[in-house]
């Protein structure tokens, strides 16, 4: 059971809901109160996402481009050191294909998540020379990371004593001050695939020499533009960033691209994961794409997901999608493995503290932040689970809504050798020798900052609403407000007294359960059917005939070419 904090409510319970006056309650709970930001919601403008309305800094964002003007016109290398996950190899496949279309003598590199571990670092400077066997480390004068680098102070001077300049492209969370880079590009207002894509926008839209002299046409560049703004959707979507204001508007753009993209890899990806192109959108995005391109960087190389993204040979990008594919089936069983053996230490556990540290030998990398997301998802509480290492270990955390992990992480710095990321999800590299030390300093402090009402499950509900008001002019209504995520949740509303006039469990397991609800008097008579997804063991707590209350969003099912409405429950009590 959870807190249910219900925001508005409808004034009007006539018999038919005003579809308007619910609209502007949604509004109001998103805090959208005048009639130009409801415009604006409702009709996003992609020309209005620049550097000013993000808040990156205008003067270092035209530092990077004449460094890199400079680069291309003297043929230097650049390297465009990206990261393994889905953020970070969008934004190099922009970045990387807009250097190439402009002539650039340009190379992209994704880290090795096993040895280089996240982000910009000396070693994977040192191994440009072999991961590349025709570039020397001498020969690269410029690199430009993506979805990376606001923390790296040590690899930047290592760079700069190496002769190279470092541009950051970055999301994350600064640290008290910033590295000595030639130009930082920055901002938390987009995910790492929209800082690339602003860099590139500004590459694109300038004026220097480059620009005029490559053999890019106009039509090109603009082809270009608009099919980038497909993948920085995917990034948006995957990277789970807000989908308000500026993310909102490329989220919105970019899903549709997507759905009459022609980018051969995300074609054969689509048909490798069984879904069908113009249905995509953020489930599909978040759901099952992004898990095959996340797969290769949790067990593998991410490069062959940015291979996938910008080759043009259609056989290769197939045997790539399949490859993927099998990846994220070896990438689930694993998570299942790991989370089953931190589920059942966690249980066994006399005492639940405020915050679950769990380590142990054989958790891979690759896949404790989806080991920690599912201890969250079971206990909620914040929590950190480890890769325990010969002389190293590391460490992904996720946190619950209002408790910063980055914040409260970075206050035991004086145990850690990095540490990174945003406030719900963050990820650190520790000395073995000082993880109890850690681990110690950490459960002292989370008694003090996390309070006992943040551990209270709750459940945001926009507005109360009689369930004989659901109907499709509603559901068709509500889509206008799409798409719905982080920020910007799917509406969710309660309907009280309502009966259960039919229940089964079904999927595997008796995972889910399925449900009709009627609402009748003497004047009308409703009934709706209903999921309730992963709620399969409520079959013991309710029988046909029961009164309850419901939370839910309002959605539809297809079924042998019909589709009708179907509520997706998301809590559930009994009168």
């Amino acid at each position: 059971m959870k807190k249910w904090e219900i925001q508005n409510k409808v004034k009007s319970q006539k018999s038919k809901v005003k579809i308007d006056e619910l609209t502007k309650v949604l509004f109001e709970n998103r805090g959208i109160k005048t009639n130009k930001e409801r415009e604006e919601f409702l009709h996003p403008d992609i020309s209005l996402v620049t550097t000013e309305n993000v808040g990156a800094d205008r003067m270092q964002l035209q530092k990077a481009v004449d460094r890199i003007a400079k680069a291309v016109e003297n043929k230097e290398q650049i390297i465009v050191y990206g990261d393994y996950d889905v953020d970070g190899i969008s934004g190099t496949a922009i970045l990387w294909e807009t250097l190439h279309q402009l002539g650039a003598k340009v190379l992209p590199y994704i880290p090795y998540r096993m040895d280089e571990g996240y982000g910009l670092s000396i070693r994977g400077i040192d191994k440009l020379k072999t991961q590349n066997s025709k570039l020397k480390t001498d020969e690269a004068k410029l690199i430009i990371t993506v979805d990376n680098g606001i923390v790296a102070h040590d690899a930047v001077e290592y760079a700069n004593d190496q002769g190279m300049d470092v541009i950051i492209t970055d999301h994350h969370v600064r640290a008290k001050t910033d590295p000595k880079a030639y130009a930082i590009v920055h901002t938390t207002k987009l995910c790492g695939t929209g800082v690339a894509y602003l860099l590139s926008q500004e590459i694109q839209n300038s004026k220097f020499e480059i620009r005029n002299k490559s053999k890019i046409k106009n039509t090109n560049v603009q082809k270009m533009k608009n099919d980038h703004l497909g993948l920085v959707a995917l990034a948006t979507i995957a990277d789970l960033v807000p989908l308000t204001g500026a993310n909102r508007t490329v989220a919105k753009f970019g899903t549709e691209v997507l759905q009459k993209t022609n980018r051969i890899g995300l074609l054969e990806l689509f048909e490798e994961s069984g879904i069908i192109q113009k249905n995509i959108g953020v489930y599909e995005i978040g759901h099952i794409i992004a898990p095959r391109l996340n797969a290769m960087g949790r067990l593998e190389f991410a490069m062959d997901s940015l291979r996938l993204l910008c080759t043009g040979n259609k056989d290769r990008a197939k045997l790539l999608a399949e490859k993927l594919g099998t990846t994220n089936r070896e990438r689930q069983s694993l998570t299942a493995q790991s989370a089953e053996h931190a589920l059942s230490e966690v249980r066994t556990q006399s005492e639940l503290g405020k915050l679950i540290f769990i380590s142990h030998e054989s958790y891979q990398q690759g896949v404790i932040g989806l080991v920690a997301g599912k201890l969250v998802e079971e206990f909620y509480r914040p929590s950190i689970v480890v890769s325990i290492g010969q002389t190293h270990s590391k460490a992904s955390a996720r946190s619950i809504h209002g408790f910063n992990i980055i914040e409260f992480i970075r206050g035991a710095s004086e145990f850690l050798v990095d540490a990174g990321g945003h406030p719900m999800a963050a990820g650190f590299t520790v000395e073995t020798a000082k993880l109890a030390l850690l681990q110690k300093a950490l459960e002292e402090r989370v008694t003090l900052l996390l309070s006992d009402e943040l551990l209270m499950r709750s459940l945001r509900i926009d507005c109360e609403l009689e369930l004989e008001h659901v109907s499709k002019e509603l559901y068709s209504a509500l889509q206008e407000l799409s798409p719905f995520g982080m920020g910007n949740p799917e509406p969710t509303f309660v309907s009280k007294n309502v009966g259960i006039s039919d229940m089964r469990v079904i999927g595997r397991d008796g995972k889910h359960l399925k449900l009709k609800f009627k609402v009748q008097s003497s004047k009308f008579k409703v009934e709706f059917d209903a999921i309730g997804f992963g709620m399969g063991n409520l079959s013991k707590e309710f029988k046909i005939g029961d009164m309850v209350d419901i939370a839910y969003v309002i959605g539809e099912n297809t079924w042998n070419g019909s589709t009708k409405l179907q509520l997706k429950i998301k809590d559930i009590k009994k009168v």
